[in-house]
């Protein structure tokens, strides 16, 4: 479903991204670890259209996106969460969701992410910056659902969030999944976590990937000792 084959990102003349290769299948959760300053957000800056690709190339579905701009990227079915939800504060709920209508071409939100964000429907007329740091979680999930992607690419989801909320998280992505055929990229710190969701573990090191490995044969004390600062 999404395939990068040696994608190299830089910023000017500094390379953060050394030619990246890794594929994700239909319906496979792919978690992305490495500490901070390796290059995770990058990645998903780049995926998104958000940084230029020096070269190399990102498929969808079979269909290069490489030099499309980020909307038409959304428009080719790639949903993005980014670091710090981004959520627009001074807009309702509702409001907020229905920014990712724009590609669907619905014109309200379907009942089915409701089902998925219970919390959402209940404070649909509440503005967006009135929200709890998890709460404020799901709404820019349930926005990006919105658009109705075939890959959901989610950037340090659990940042600033409680445990609680972060164990929610992870049974409302594997749901997601399950329910929409959904490939997801989730770039992360928190090794419980990943380790929860994940189908399969990249490690970044120095914009290199160091490790990929299918859930069930990951070592989890090497993995951690990449994430130790």
């Amino acid at each position: 479903m999404l395939n990068v084959s040696n994608l190299h990102v830089a910023y000017g003349q500094s390379e953060v991204l050394h030619g990246l290769d890794f594929m994700v299948a239909p319906g496979e959760i792919v978690a992305i670890m490495g500490r901070n300053g390796m290059g995770k957000t990058t990645l998903m800056k780049s995926l998104m259209g958000i940084v230029p690709t020096r070269s190399g190339s990102v498929a969808v579905g079979g269909a290069d996106i490489t030099h499309l701009k980020s909307h038409q990227r959304v428009a080719k079915g790639v949903g993005f969460v980014p670091q710090g939800r981004m959520i627009f504060s001074t807009m309702t709920v509702q409001e907020n969701i229905e920014t990712g209508l724009t590609v669907s071409g619905e014109s309200r939100v379907p009942p089915d992410i409701y089902e998925l964000f219970p919390v959402l429907l209940e404070m649909r007329g509440r503005r967006g910056g009135n929200l709890s740091g998890g709460q404020q979680q799901q709404l820019a999930i349930a926005r990006a659902l919105a658009s109705r992607p075939k890959v959901l690419l989610l950037d340090e989801p659990t940042e600033g969030i409680q445990p609680s909320i972060i164990r929610d998280m992870a049974r409302t992505l594997k749901r997601i999944r399950d329910e929409r055929g959904l490939s997801i990229v989730v770039s992360e710190q928190v090794l419980s976590f990943a380790l929860d969701i994940a189908d399969r573990v990249l490690v970044l090191e120095n914009g290199d990937i160091v490790q990929d490995q299918p859930r069930a044969g990951i070592d989890e004390a090497q993995v951690a000792r990449y994430l130790s600062v």
